[in-house]
């Protein structure tokens, strides 16, 4: 028996473990990924960075003085990380999984959908400093981070978070598209 073998079971019993319990392997680490965040004119305003770990994901959302107007403004994860139509951003399609049968909003008794996050908030010289979470995926089989990815999509208004399709937020003003 090795050395670190003979460790874990000397300890294990001394806490009244089974041996195999101290021999388990650590959690995952986190992993992260980095997008830019374009504004409508296609210039950068931002920066979001998506880390997860199984099952959780934490995303903060990073904006420039001037990139929103000041106020609430609803944000969603999008089925394509693809940014490239700077007019709209309808390239990232709709919501992450939306076919999944959930209504949209965070409120909704019938929802939420996947893409459904909290609104951020634009202080008075329209910057954004913020973290948003959902329990799922970002990598691995069932990740949102696959062939083709994700975008994050931020509105000109605020989510009521009940209303159909997208609670009220209005246009898609910018957007961050994760690849893999």
């Amino acid at each position: 028996m090795s050395l670190m073998k003979c460790l874990l079971a000397a300890t294990a019993l001394t806490l009244g473990l089974p041996a195999a319990a101290l021999a388990q392997p650590a959690p995952a680490a986190a992993k992260s990924v980095t997008a830019d965040i374009v504004g409508n004119d296609g210039n950068v305003v931002g920066t979001a960075t998506a880390t997860g770990v199984e099952e959780v994901t934490v995303i903060r959302v990073v904006l420039q003085p001037g990139a929103l107007s000041p106020g609430w403004h609803g944000i969603h994860l999008h089925a394509v990380g693809d940014c490239s139509d700077t007019a709209k951003f309808l390239a990232s399609k709709g919501h992450v999984n939306h076919g999944s049968g959930a209504l949209h909003g965070l409120l909704n008794p019938n929802g939420p959908d996947e893409g459904d996050l909290p609104n951020i908030y634009a202080i008075a010289d329209g910057s954004v400093s913020a973290e948003v979470a959902r329990e799922w995926a970002l990598f691995g089989r069932n990740g949102y981070l696959d062939a083709d990815g994700f975008a994050l999509v931020i509105h000109a208004k605020p989510d009521d978070h009940l209303s159909q399709p997208i609670g009220g937020a209005g246009d898609r003003v910018a957007c961050a598209a994760f690849k893999p």
